[in-house]
Formats: structure tokens, sequence, C-alpha cells
């Protein structure tokens, strides 16, 4: 199944039933740690005709943009985008707009998790997938499962909510098998036996590092395994060139969940898609059998998670 389509938590109101809305809150946060993609046709959230819009019309390239435009919910800080002023603070309060109104949706649909998370950044891709040309371990359209260099998560998990604002095309993606098929097929080759094998090591540093205030200190063995596994991926050809994939048709304006750090995810066409990250730590996980973590400490024999 590509997708498994919400339909129990629609607008103005949110939960159809809302007499069942705990219970099914808890069953789609299951369902998304198992490895789902939870699909909306539309967004179940409030995001203005004006500011998609806005967005979707704008010259991006005379704007001076990075690779996309991000915007930090929890410092109110842009960036990513310079140029015109007026331009630049309208884009500004359209992202801000989506942040917000994600994460009171979230808090909603996901209970379980509602104020346990750590809010991560949103983020604006204006520029078309499709053959961007962008150096190896940057490439979108490479199937790859996501960790985040500079912000380790300590076995925690990775969600991510994409909407897709292009007016008339989809946002193509291709997925593959799940987390644990691709964990005991590749993840001894991608040297988690030798991470294990240095974890007492590797924790022991990077403790010490995060006290006396080293950027990049506080990674656990895990977190070093999954930067590494998420390059591993894209550099593997035989793996992108033969592994089965599943073809994912966004249309416009739908809004899609999921943990990509379970799901290796390629970004293969489309334009314009805002997107929200927020990462969830192991004690709110409903299903914690099934994060990624758990399933390497299976493999390894050991702890990666102090």
């Amino acid at each position: 199944m590509p997708w498994i389509e919400v339909e129990d938590y629609k607008l103005p109101g949110g939960w159809v039933r809302p007499e069942q809305g705990d219970a099914r809150a808890r069953t789609w946060c299951e369902l998304l740690e198992r490895g789902q993609i939870l699909f909306f046709k539309e967004p179940p959230f409030q995001l203005s005709r004006e500011d998609r819009d806005f967005l979707v019309a704008q010259e991006w390239a005379e704007l001076r943009l990075h690779k996309n435009i991000t915007y930090r919910p929890g410092d109110d800080i842009l960036r990513g985008v310079t140029g015109d002023a007026a331009t630049v603070e309208r884009v500004h309060s359209v992202l801000r707009n989506y942040s917000g109104n994600v994460i009171d949706f979230l808090g909603k649909f996901l209970l379980p998790y509602a104020g346990k998370w750590t809010l991560d950044l949103s983020s604006f891709r204006p520029f078309e997938e499709e053959r961007r040309g962008l150096p190896l371990h940057k490439r979108n359209d490479l199937l790859r499962v996501d960790a985040f260099p500079s912000r380790p998560t300590r076995g925690g998990r990775i969600l991510r909510v994409f909407t897709n604002l292009n007016p008339s095309k989809s946002r193509v993606w291709n997925t593959t098998e799940g987390f644990e098929m691709l964990a005991q097929r590749y993840a001894e080759d991608a040297g988690l036996m030798r991470i294990a094998e240095e974890s007492f090591l590797s924790r022991t540093v990077q403790d010490w590092g995060e006290k006396i205030g080293f950027r990049g200190m506080g990674r656990t063995p895990y977190d070093m395994f999954m930067l590494g596994f998420h390059d591993y991926l894209k550099e593997n050809t035989a793996f992108q060139k033969n592994c089965p994939k599943a073809r994912l048709e966004f249309p416009p304006l739908s809004t899609w969940l999921v943990f990509t750090d379970g799901v290796a995810h390629a970004a293969m066409s489309g334009q314009y898609a805002l997107e929200q990250t927020v990462l969830i730590p192991p004690t709110a996980l409903v299903a914690p059998e099934s994060a990624p973590y758990r399933i390497l400490e299976k493999i390894a024999g050991r702890p990666l998670v102090s």
C-alpha cells in the first residue's frame, strides 16, 4: 500500500467522531511508526489561497536562494533567501503561519506526541526537483533515510509533514522496502558492527565533548550510524538501480506525514512544497519496537542509544 488516506480528520472541525479522537490519534501514531505514509487530499490545517499563490508566483532565482528556504520556529528566524525586503518579510510570514498551523494540527491529530516533541525546521522548496544537478550527498532524487548532521536525535524519530503547493503538478516520490529489511540487508556493510563495537568509547568522547561545548557532539552510536547510512545508500549504485521501488504521486494541494528516518524516500520531480519537521523522543513512541534504533540494536546485539 503506497499510503493510507486519512478520512476521519478534516477541516473545519477536526475529528469526524470526536469521542473516538484519542483512540484514533494513537492508531495513526502507531501506523506512522510502523512505516506507513499518511495522506490527506487537502491540508488538514489552515493554509490560505493567498499564501499559496504568493509563494508560487515569485521569481525565486531573483531572490538569491540557497537549496531551500528554512524557517526556525523556536527562534522565528528565516534563512536561505535574500532580496527585496517586503517580499522576504512576506515569505517569513507565510512560513511562520504554516509552521504554527501544522504544529496546532499535530497536537490534535497525533495527541500522544503533543508537548513531547522538539520543534525542528520548516522549509519551502521552490525549485523543480527533476534534474537539479546537486552534489551526490545533497541529491533529493536518490533513496535514503534521513539523519541530521547538526541535530542528533539520540534514538528519536524524524516526523515530517509535506504539502504540495503546485497548482497543477504532482510531487513524485519513490520509496522502497521498509527499514527493517534495509537494515538486515545493508547495515553491516554500512559499518554498524564497527560502530557498535566502538560504542563505549564513542559515547564517552561525545558526552565529554558536549559538556565543554563542541558543536556536533552529543551523538550516540545510533546517530553516527544513521549519518553514515544516509550517505551509504546514496553512494550504493547497485541499491539505487536494483532495489524494488514504489512510485508515489502526491497531487496538487495534498499533504502527507511520514517518519523519514524509517521510510527510505526520493523526490523524483515536483516544484513548490512546504514542509515542517518535528523530532519525537523515544519516550513518546507508541510502538517503540519499530524504531530504527531498536531494529539496529537487535542486529548489533548491543545498545546504540545511552
